[in-house]
């Protein structure tokens, strides 16, 4: 049997199955981008490679995944990280004009050139940390052009960068001000997500479900809206207060329910019958130093799947750093070190949809991968400041 390439000398972390799913001394091989053959040393002899890669004893990951990022945006918050650092509050910030809506100002200010060129240093610190998929929201427009404008924008960086990039329309992101909340979400519904999905921009849909947002009615017309154009479904939930957002959406058959510090038991419930992935955004809690953890334990118990991500944004997490939000996650959440690998890769992917394409080493997956020069998994989360990252492959190919 031919193949293009053949990694070999290397250790694997294929998150395939419970656990890691480590193989040391193993090999992997692709062909047309896919793998075509996960092993031990020595299973891959029957094969004839192009191309063959000794990687000296390092490890070899997935491609990490980033499934839930801000990225395309203008603007600087820095005064309100020192606001808060005084002791006001995120809420009492955005009531006050400031948070989202200042981010909204300086977008809509922004040409796409202008977009770009502040996005793209931002996407190649993550790609630098072995980011190889990445999903970037909408939001910080609140009219249909700027919304369009910033989904476009995320769209080049995915042709000037190697990287896949998903693409969310997140126009339920706030109230735009001199707007009335019932008001801007039928505009939402009947005008922009109709236009979203017509021109191809977006594959999934967002809001925040809040006291400071949108209430849970209104997020249930923007998912039925979702659903009507063929748009998947995904929520900012109980991230301030308990909503009942995860609830609702994972009835809906959401993808993900994101954030989610206030969650009860009956969301958890909800979504562990739905299937609906729990991203956890430790840069957050963090930034924000919020005291309410999500609850961790009642969610592993459930069954309920662990997706970790940087939730890059302006306000609540200027964060580029997937090997940080990892660190983060298994010191402020106690995830285990399986738990943070897995949530940045196998628990990623199914938060995106793309479980059966990317985020695990097995046969018939896209050869998204990441090397390392480490001595064993629990160093991608270990080290604070530490990139060990020795090169990146898309679709079989070294970039």
């Amino acid at each position: 049997m031919h193949c293009d390439t053949l990694w070999y000398h290397a250790n694997l972390i294929t998150v395939d199955g419970p656990g890691l799913g480590v193989i040391e001394e193993g090999v992997i091989a692709a062909t047309d981008g896919r793998i075509v053959h996960v092993g031990a040393a020595g299973s891959a002899d029957h094969l004839q490679p192009v191309q063959r890669i000794d990687c000296a004893g390092r490890w070899i990951s997935p491609g990490l995944i980033d499934c839930h990022t801000h990225l395309v945006y203008a603007g600087n918050r820095a005064g309100e990280f020192e606001q808060r650092l005084q002791g006001v509050s995120y809420a009492d910030i955005a009531r006050a004009g400031g948070g989202i809506v200042s981010t909204v100002r300086a977008t809509r200010a922004a040409s796409e050139a202008d977009l770009l060129a502040a996005s793209l240093p931002r996407l190649d610190a993550m790609l630098a940390e072995g980011i190889t998929t990445l999903e970037i929201k909408s939001g910080y427009g609140l009219t249909l052009a700027d919304e369009t404008k910033q989904l476009t924008v995320a769209r080049e960086l995915g042709r000037q960068r190697a990287v896949e990039i998903v693409p969310t329309f997140l126009g339920a992101h706030a109230i735009p001000p001199g707007r009335e909340a019932q008001e801007y979400i039928d505009e939402v519904c009947n005008v922009m997500i109709p236009a979203v999905s017509a021109a191809g921009l977006a594959e999934a849909v967002d809001v925040f479900c809040e006291n400071i947002a949108f209430s849970a009615a209104q997020a249930e017309q923007v998912f039925l809206a979702a659903q009507q154009h063929g748009l998947a479904i995904k929520i900012h939930a109980e991230q301030l207060s308990n909503q009942h957002g995860a609830a609702l959406a994972a009835r809906h058959g959401a993808l993900s329910a994101d954030h989610i510090e206030h969650l009860d038991a009956d969301g958890i419930a909800a979504m562990r019958s739905a299937g609906t992935v729990a991203v956890l955004l430790p840069g957050a809690f963090y930034f924000t130093r919020d005291t309410t953890l999500p609850p961790i334990a009642d969610l592993r118990a459930a069954g309920v799947p662990l997706a970790l991500a940087t939730d890059s944004n302006p306000g609540t997490s200027p964060l580029t750093s997937p090997l940080l939000a990892m660190n983060m996650a298994a010191t402020l959440f106690r995830m285990t070190v399986a738990e943070c690998i897995a949530g940045f890769t196998r628990e990623a992917a199914r938060a995106l949809g793309r479980q059966d394409r990317i985020g695990r080493l097995a046969v018939g997956l896209d050869c998204n991968l990441a090397l390392w020069d480490i001595e064993a998994p629990a160093d991608l989360v270990y080290r604070m400041g530490f990139n060990p990252l020795h090169g990146r492959v898309m679709c079989g190919q070294s970039v």
